[in-house]
C-alpha cells in the first residue's frame, strides 16, 4: 500500500474517533460510521456515476469523478427516526410520539434520504460531521463534505436500514487538493 494511502486510512481513523465521540443530544450516539476504500470507494463512485446519469444531475457526475480519485471515504450516517423525546415540534410533528408514529408508516420513498428525521438527531449529524472534517484539516488530509456521495452510500445500504440520512467524506493526499477547482459536468 501506497505510504500516503495507510496515512489517509490512519487519519480516516481518527476522523471516525471525532465524530463518534462528538457531543449527541441526551447523550445517546446514534451516528453510524464507516470507512471504505479499494474496491468499495470504487463501488460507491459508479454507484454515484449511475446515480448522476439516470436523473440528469451535474454535480452528482463531479463528486463521483473526485470519490473514485481519493484514497478512502469516511461516510457519516444518522439514525434520524430515533426521536429524542424533548417534543420540540422542529420535525414538523406536535410531539416525539406523532413523529414516532410518522416514522413507523413510512415506505423508502424514491427521495434521496427516507424521512421525517428527528431535528436533534440532524445536528448531531453535522456536528460530527464538522468534528471528523476538523480532524482532517488539522492532519492535512484534503476532503469534501459531499451530500452526493451520501446519498450513494444510503441508497447502496453502506450503513445499514437504520441509516436515513448520510454525507461522504472523500479524502486525499496529493501535491494539489482534488476537491478545488471543481469543474460540474453537464448532462
Amino acid at each position: 500500500m501506497h505510504e500516503m494511502r495507510r496515512a489517509v486510512l490512519a487519519v480516516a481513523d481518527l476522523m471516525a474517533l471525532a465524530a463518534r465521540t462528538a457531543p449527541k443530544g441526551k447523550g445517546v450516539d446514534t451516528i453510524i460510521l464507516k470507512i471504505i476504500s479499494g474496491d468499495e470507494l470504487n463501488l460507491l463512485a459508479s454507484h454515484l456515476e449511475s446515480l448522476g446519469r439516470e436523473h440528469k444531475i451535474g454535480f452528482f457526475l463531479r463528486d463521483a469523478q473526485n470519490i473514485a480519485a481519493s484514497d478512502a471515504c469516511l461516510i457519516v450516517g444518522s439514525k434520524g427516526a430515533m426521536m429524542v423525546g424533548v417534543n420540540c415540534g422542529a420535525c414538523g410533528y406536535a410531539s416525539c410520539d406523532e413523529f414516532e408514529t410518522a416514522c413507523r408508516g413510512r415506505a423508502r420513498a424514491p427521495a434521496r434520504f427516507s424521512g421525517p428525521n428527528c431535528a436533534i438527531r440532524m445536528t448531531d449529524l453535522g456536528i460530527a460531521v464538522g468534528s471528523a472534517v476538523k480532524t482532517a484539516q488539522i492532519h492535512n488530509v484534503d476532503n469534501r463534505i459531499m451530500y452526493s456521495g451520501g446519498v450513494a452510500a444510503v441508497d447502496l445500504g453502506l450503513l445499514g436500514g437504520e441509516c436515513t440520512v448520510a454525507y461522504a467524506i472523500p479524502l486525499a493526499a496529493t501535491g494539489k487538493n482534488i476537491f478545488f477547482d471543481r469543474i460540474v459536468v453537464r448532462q
